[in-house]
């Protein structure tokens, strides 16, 4: 936690303005998917096929870290935050995060794949600790609600006429600081490597995909930043578009001033179901996650997890460098 406070520097109206923004940016960027002809949705099994066959198809599909269709993820989290020790109103507190990541897989060849990966976030009621106005000694508890940074993975990754059932997938992932507010975001550029390694059988995946950042430049008044997120991909496929999996990423604080702060580290459990609007295939997940392991201050302790991800026609077709 920063030990300098900052005053709130969102004026009044903009966080509705800037919500209403970003969700007509989503609705435009669905739009194409509603709008495909049945040749267009790339990766969807034949009309011939039974049905409940095909949905489970398109969720091995999704859930696949480094596969073929184009989708957008929209991922709402309702975290339970843990409070800062030691002043007023500790009780617990809810957080909203809303991420956007579109995956955007390229054929560059027949044997590779170059994945993009983009995650936007908007943050609601995020907590942060601020002066007292009655008591400068003092701190409170503040609210502010915001756009945070933008994160963008890129990985190249073997397709399966390589490395068969493996799932594997290395390169760069950033962090950019797009965020509206200095308590949504780190205010630094941060680099590092990123990597997807795993298996995928008939009806299971197993799979884990980290990223690691480090900061290089941004703001010289906010804090040198090193993280890491680590997410864990286990699902079994049931029929008819259902399967039922591990929920939750590890996260690290390389940079926290005291060691028990470092970790995050869930439990948690998913279900999902890929359902179709008329010839739009969506993937629906609900899911609940437990940290045991969480920061003291404002550490997420619950959330509960809805994601919504259609799947959209691919707009670069075939191989990039021939056939």
């Amino acid at each position: 936690m920063h030990t300098t406070m900052r005053k709130e520097k969102t004026k009044p109206g903009e966080k509705k303005r800037r919500a209403i923004w970003f969700g007509l940016a989503l609705i435009l960027l669905t739009a194409p998917g509603l709008w495909a002809d049945e040749g267009s949705t790339a990766g969807i099994p034949p009309e011939g096929e039974p049905h409940e066959k095909s949905l489970t198809e398109i969720n091995k599909k999704l859930t696949n870290p480094v596969g073929t269709l184009w989708s957008l993820t929209f991922e709402q989290n309702n975290y339970v935050v843990d409070p800062e020790p030691g002043i007023p109103n500790k009780e617990k507190r809810w957080n909203s995060d809303l991420q956007f990541h579109p995956v955007m897989p390229i054929a560059l060849t027949d044997n590779w794949n170059l994945i993009t990966r983009p995650v936007i976030q908007f943050f609601n009621s995020t907590p942060y600790l601020r002066d007292n106005l009655m008591d400068p000694t003092k701190v409170e508890i503040g609210r502010t609600t915001g756009f945070g940074d933008t994160t963008l993975m890129v990985h190249l990754s073997p397709s399966p006429k390589l490395v068969g059932n493996w799932l594997i997938g290395v390169g760069p992932t950033f962090i950019f600081p797009t965020a509206s507010s200095d308590y949504t975001g780190q205010g630094k550029y941060q680099v590092g490597p990123s990597a997807i390694m795993g298996y995928f059988a008939k009806k299971w995946v197993l799979a884990a995909f980290v990223q690691d950042w480090l900061s290089f430049a941004g703001n010289s008044q906010r804090k040198n930043t090193h993280q890491m997120n680590l997410q864990p991909i286990a699902a079994y496929f049931f029929g008819q578009g259902w399967s039922i999996g591990y929920s939750g990423n590890v996260l690290a604080n390389w940079e926290a001033e005291k060691g028990r702060d470092v970790w995050t580290v869930p439990a948690g459990l998913s279900i999902t179901k890929v359902v179709k609007f008329g010839k739009l295939p969506v993937k629906i997940g609900l899911a609940g996650q437990y940290m045991p392991i969480h920061p003291d201050t404002f550490g997420q302790r619950w959330n509960i997890q809805l994601k919504i991800t259609p799947v959209i026609p691919k707009l670069i077709k075939g191989n990039l460098f021939g056939d």
